[in-house]
């Protein structure tokens, strides 16, 4: 292990420590700071010559500056002559806009792809991609990991009975069922209409749920419109309890308030692939750590071994 090199940017050090704990490593020098003026200033303090590489970054908001920290740790790794790069991108942002749905739109998943590629990036590393369809942005390897395993762990210890795993709506049918299959769950599915960009309105749920505990399956929370309206569609279906497993929690403007409201909302599950110091606190908002998962995932691909393994 001593070719590899673990350097975090500002946006998730606690991540990068704990990463390096499982490892048994030290976390690696580097400066990220700013100049006077507000930008990026960075420098690696040690020697990286031939190293394997490994920079810990979720682009979590602000998204904006923790993208560019990324990206120019990735430039200065690469002219510090590290032999490979791989961007730990625990929560991968802008990725929501990932296909032209509407006129005059970008595709933002894509853009950010060829910013860390021309950057200097070698391979990416990510969890729970808000669409799968963004692995083929790249033109260098990614692996893709799943949070499956961690919450999967932890509602088993949980003990629940008359378990069904809902999709909150069509386009994550596939996760929900991967939950249910190694769950021996049933399988619901929301049928629900955007009414705007984070505003959504819950129509009629697919699947049986009446006098069983809910599991809603996510890739992220943002607001957390659609949670609560999944939580409400599904106790008037006569769910007994309802709880969510949702893997990146981002919890912006009113999401955090509106957890509080929702009492019919048991407990809402996320991972720690963004800081969440102040949700820690809450007292239904469980954060499960991910840090073991990554921890794993560097040490096979460091060893050239192979990271499909994980997903059993």
């Amino acid at each position: 292990m001593n070719k590899l090199a673990i350097f975090s940017g500002n946006a998730h050090p606690e991540l990068a420590k704990n990463i390096c704990s499982y490892l048994k490593v030290n976390l690696s020098d580097a400066m990220v700071t700013r100049f006077s003026e507000g930008e990026i200033r960075v420098k690696i303090n040690e020697n990286i010559r031939g190293k394997d590489v490994f920079i810990v970054q979720p682009t979590c908001p602000p998204p904006n500056d923790n993208l560019m920290e990324l990206l120019i740790l990735i430039d200065a790794a690469m002219r510090a002559s590290a032999d490979r790069i791989t961007a730990v991108m625990p929560y991968f942002g802008y990725a929501r806009q990932d296909r032209k749905d509407q006129p005059r739109v970008p595709i933002t998943a894509k853009l950010v792809a060829n910013l860390l590629t021309v950057a200097g990036a070698n391979r990416i590393l990510t969890v729970d991609l808000h669409a799968g369809q963004i692995q083929g942005f790249f033109d260098i390897p990614m692996d893709h990991l799943f949070a499956v395993g961690v919450f999967i762990e932890y509602f088993n210890k949980m003990g629940l009975k008359d378990l069904v795993v809902v999709s909150p709506d069509v386009g994550g049918i596939k996760m929900a069922r991967a939950y249910a299959k190694r769950m021996s769950a049933g399988l619901a599915i929301i049928d629900k209409r955007r009414v705007s960009p984070d505003e959504t309105e819950a129509m009629h749920i697919l699947g049986e749920v009446k006098g069983k505990n809910a599991i809603i399956v996510d890739d992220l929370i943002a607001t957390g419109s659609s949670l609560i309206e999944a939580v409400e569609a599904l106790k008037r279906e006569g769910a007994k309890g309802v709880w969510a497993a949702i893997t990146h929690g981002v919890l912006s403007g009113p999401a955090v308030e509106r957890v509080d409201k929702a009492k019919a909302l048991n407990e809402l599950v996320i991972t720690d692939s963004i800081p969440s110091e102040n949700h820690k606190k809450h007292p239904r908002i469980k954060v499960l750590s991910i840090a073991e998962l990554l921890g794993e995932a560097i040490k096979r691909i460091h060893h050239e071994e192979s990271v499909s393994a994980l997903f059993d």
